[in-house]
C-alpha cells in the first residue's frame, strides 16, 4: 500500500467538483461539492446517533437501504437540520442532482453541513449544479476543490488517496472528510465521503466500512458533542477489475487492513484540526482487561477538559490523567497504572502504580511543546490495547464557537 495523489478521483470511474454557488457568503469558499461515479456502485453509510437528525441523513438512511448509489451532492454553511421545509429541500437537492445527471434520485446521496435552523437556499443550489456538472474533472484539482467545499471551521481540507494490490490487480481507494468542532463521533465522523474502485459485494463493504469506523472515527472527541448530520459514505464501482470479493478472504482482508489505516489517518487530521487547537492528543491504553474497556478509558483521556487545558498549557499534570481513567467508569486497580507522557521531544514517566514520581518539568515542558503529545498509559490487568486521538481545549475554542451564527 502507497499514499497517491488524487483524493476522491484516483480510484477508476470517479469524477468531482466543488463550486461556490451562494450558500456562504464568502464568495472565495467553495459549498457545494459533487462527487459522480460513471457506473453504479455498492454502497454503505454509517450516521449519527443522536436523536436529532438532519433531514440529509434521514433522507439518506432511507436511499442507501438498496446497497447501491452512484453519486453524492453536499453543501457546507447550512445544516439543513431543524428547518422549515428541511426534508423537502433535501428531496430536491437530490432530484436536482439526479437530473443534471441524468441519473435517478434512488442513486444520489445527499450532505450538508453549516448552522442547524437556517433554511437551506435551495434555489442557489439549483443554479450551482450545472455548474458543477460543468466543472466534473478525473483530477486532483477536483478532488481538491470537492474536499474544499465541505468544509465549515476546518483550518485544513482533509484528504487522501492510496494505492494497493489484490489478486495481481491494483486498487485505489480515496477520501475526503471535514470536521473542527461538534466532533463526539457516536458512529462515523462529521462528514466523510470514500471512492474505491474495488469489486465487492455490498454487505462485506458495509461490514468492512463499520469495523474501520469503530478503529478510527469513533475513537476521536474535540469537544465532546455528537452532530445531528455525522455522516460516513463510501462507494465501490469494482472498475479496478479484481475478481469480486464475496466472502471474508485474504482479498477482503487487505481490503479491510487498508480502508481502515486511511480511515485512521483522515480521523487523526480532524482531531488535529479541532477549533482553535494547537496540538493533538493521542492516548495509547494498554494492559485493559479488555479492548472495548481500554478504549474507552483512552477515549475518557482525550475527551477530558482538564487533561486539553493541560497540554495546552504545556503543564505535565498526570493527575488529570488518572482522574479521566478513574471517571471512564471501568473498573481497574489504580495500585498498577503506570503514565508517561511522549513526543518527537523525548518520553517522561510521570506516574508508576498510581503514585506520583519526580520527573524533569524541564524535559516534560519540551514534550508538551511538539505538535502531537501522546499520553501513554498502562493499567498492567490484562491484554486489552487501543488508541484514541483527541486536542488540546484552547482561549481560540470559545472564541469561534461563542459567535458561530452570527
Amino acid at each position: 500500500m502507497k499514499y497517491i495523489e488524487g483524493g476522491i478521483c484516483a480510484p477508476k470511474g470517479f469524477q468531482a467538483a466543488g463550486v461556490h454557488c451562494g450558500i456562504r457568503p464568502n464568495k472565495n469558499k467553495n459549498d457545494l461539492a459533487l462527487i459522480v461515479s460513471d457506473v453504479p456502485c455498492a454502497a454503505a453509510g454509517l450516521f449519527t446517533r443522536n436523536n436529532v437528525k438532519a433531514a440529509p441523513v434521514l433522507l439518506n438512511m432511507e436511499t442507501i437501504r438498496s446497497g447501491r448509489g452512484r453519486a453524492i451532492c453536499v453543501n457546507s454553511g447550512i445544516a439543513n437540520a431543524c428547518a422549515p421545509d428541511d426534508m423537502k429541500n433535501a428531496k430536491l437537492m437530490q432530484e436536482a442532482a439526479a437530473e443534471i445527471l441524468g441519473i435517478s434520485a434512488e442513486e444520489v446521496l445527499v450532505g450538508s453541513t453549516g448552522v442547524i435552523g437556517t433554511p437551506l437556499p435551495i434555489d442557489a443550489v439549483r443554479r450551482g449544479l450545472p455548474i458543477l456538472k460543468e466543472n466534473l474533472e478525473r483530477s486532483a484539482e477536483a478532488s481538491d476543490a470537492a474536499a474544499r467545499a465541505i468544509m465549515t471551521t476546518d483550518t485544513k481540507k482533509k484528504e487522501l488517496a492510496v494505492s494497493f494490490e489484490i489478486r495481481g490487480k491494483r486498487v485505489k481507494l480515496g477520501g475526503i472528510s471535514k470536521g473542527s468542532g461538534m466532533i463526539h463521533p457516536n458512529m462515523g465522523t462529521m462528514l466523510c465521503y470514500l471512492t474505491c474502485d474495488i469489486a465487492i459485494d455490498q454487505p462485506l463493504l458495509y461490514k468492512a466500512l463499520k469495523e474501520a469506523c469503530n478503529m478510527s472515527f469513533n475513537r476521536i472527541s474535540v469537544d465532546g458533542d455528537t452532530s445531528t448530520n455525522d455522516s460516513l459514505i463510501i462507494l465501490a464501482n469494482g472498475l479496478a477489475g479484481n475478481a469480486m470479493i464475496t466472502e471474508e478472504n485474504e482479498a477482503y482482508d487487505t481490503f479491510r487492513t487498508v480502508l481502515k489505516e486511511l480511515c485512521v489517518e483522515l480521523a487523526r487530521q480532524m482531531a488535529a484540526d479541532g477549533e482553535g487547537a494547537k496540538h493533538l492528543i493521542t492516548c495509547e491504553v494498554s494492559g485493559a482487561k479488555s479492548e472495548e474497556e481500554a478504549e474507552v478509558l483512552a477515549k475518557s483521556v482525550i475527551s477530558s477538559s482538564l487533561t486539553k487545558a493541560a497540554v495546552f498549557g504545556g503543564d505535565a499534570n498526570w493527575g488529570r490523567v488518572l482522574c479521566a481513567l478513574g471517571y471512564s467508569g471501568v473498573t481497574f486497580d489504580t495500585e498498577k497504572t503506570d503514565i508517561w507522557f511522549a513526543s518527537e521531544a523525548g518520553e517522561v514517566k510521570v506516574c508508576e502504580n498510581g503514585k506520583g514520581l519526580l520527573f524533569d518539568e524541564a524535559l516534560a515542558g519540551r514534550i508538551l511543546k511538539e505538535d502531537e503529545v501522546i499520553i501513554r498509559c498502562a493499567m498492567q490487568e490484562g491484554e486489552g490495547s487501543a488508541v484514541c486521538w483527541g486536542c488540546d481545549l484552547t482561549y481560540d475554542y470559545v472564541k469561534i464557537n461563542g459567535d458561530y451564527r452570527t
